[in-house]
């Protein structure tokens, strides 16, 4: 399966998660391509199999400034048969926790995209087991979602 993951990271800890994600997908025989959204040529999208689109939540629920090309970008495409994942990392001291993955989920379904349902939204960075796990699981279950979507079935 060809996969993408575009993200946007200052601290580095969308970053991390989307290593996370990473290495699950190449365990799993995956193809993976990963790249920052700021340098990410939309039209490029319809390309994968599964996208994974992540970022970090800045300030009151809003997206950063780094994703906020790729966000516009997305107006002029159509996503029709692309299945997509949302990520990110972010502060449960603010009352917008990891606004950004749902921003960005709501815009990848109105332009025609199939979004994986849960979100991973991680507090800050995964660091401990739990979050690690939560990130593979949440990998894993995408994987056999597209699968199921392609008419593949899961082996």
């Amino acid at each position: 399966m060809k996969t993408f993951i575009g993200y946007v990271s200052m601290s580095g800890n969308t970053e991390d998660i989307a290593n996370v994600i990473k290495n699950v997908l190449l365990s799993s025989g995956c193809e993976v391509e990963m790249e920052c959204l700021d340098t990410v040529e939309v039209e490029t999208l319809v390309d994968y199999d599964c996208i994974f689109i992540g970022a970090y939540t800045w300030g009151d629920g809003d997206l950063p400034y780094e994703a906020e090309d790729f966000f516009e970008d997305l107006n002029g495409l159509h996503l029709a048969g692309v299945n997509a994942a949302c990520f990110g990392s972010g502060d449960s001291a603010y009352p917008k926790f990891c606004m950004a993955v749902d921003t960005l989920a709501k815009k990848l379904e109105e332009r025609g995209a199939k979004v994986f349902g849960p979100r991973l939204k991680i507090e800050f960075s995964p660091e401990t087991e739990q979050q690690i796990e939560e990130c593979n699981q949440f990998t894993q279950s995408v994987i056999e979602w597209v699968m199921v979507n392609k008419g593949v079935g899961y082996v």
